[in-house]
C-alpha cells in the first residue's frame, strides 16, 4: 500500500501493492499552503510514512488533544463553546518524514510538528486549503483509511 497527496488537487489516493489506484479522497491541506519550516502551518512536501495510528475503537467524532482523547464527542454545540479550537476528531495517522534535512530533523521535522491525517468536523470544506497543516478528512473517510494501511504506510506529499 502506499499513499499519493496533491495539494494542487486536494486529493489523496491509496494505491495497492501493484500500483492501482484503491481508492481516492477529497481532503483539507493548509490554509498557508507548502512548506517544511516549524511554526509555519503549512504542509510538509516529500516522502513521508505514517508512524503512528491512534484512535483505534473510538467512536466517530472523538474529540482529541495531544494525540488522547478528550472524552469529548464533537457536536456543533461543542464548536459554539470552543469556537477557536482546531478540531481533531475520530482518527490520527501521525506522519514522519523520510527526507532528512527537507522534512525529516532539525526545523523541518514533520513528526515534530505534530503533523497528521485526521478526522474533521462534517461541516468543514473539504476539496480547499483549509488547515494549520494537517490533511484533514471526512470522519467516515479516516476511519476507512486507518483500517485499511498499517503503520509505516509510505505516503507522498507534491504540489501538482
Amino acid at each position: 500500500m502506499e499513499l499519493d497527496l496533491s495539494l494542487s488537487t486536494q486529493r489523496m489516493r491509496l494505491f495497492d501493492g501493484q500500483g492501482d489506484t484503491l481508492k481516492t479522497y477529497t481532503v483539507s491541506t493548509a490554509r498557508n499552503g507548502a512548506g517544511e519550516r516549524n511554526g509555519s502551518e503549512c504542509t510538509p512536501r516529500g516522502g513521508h510514512r505514517i508512524r503512528a495510528k491512534i484512535g483505534s475503537g473510538c467512536p466517530a467524532d472523538t474529540v482529541f488533544k495531544g494525540r488522547r482523547p478528550t472524552g469529548e464527542i464533537y457536536s456543533p454545540g461543542l464548536r459554539r463553546r470552543f469556537p477557536n479550537r482546531d478540531w481533531i476528531l475520530t482518527r490520527i495517522l501521525w506522519l514522519s518524514g523520510a527526507e532528512p534535512g527537507f522534512n525529516r530533523l532539525g526545523d523541518v521535522d514533520t513528526m515534530r510538528r505534530y503533523i497528521y491525517i485526521h478526522g474533521a468536523p462534517d461541516d468543514d470544506p473539504m476539496g480547499v486549503p483549509g488547515s494549520h497543516g494537517c490533511i484533514k478528512m471526512r470522519n467516515r473517510d479516516v476511519v476507512e483509511l486507518f483500517d485499511l494501511v498499517p503503520a509505516d504506510t509510505p505516503i507522498t506529499i507534491r504540489e501538482s
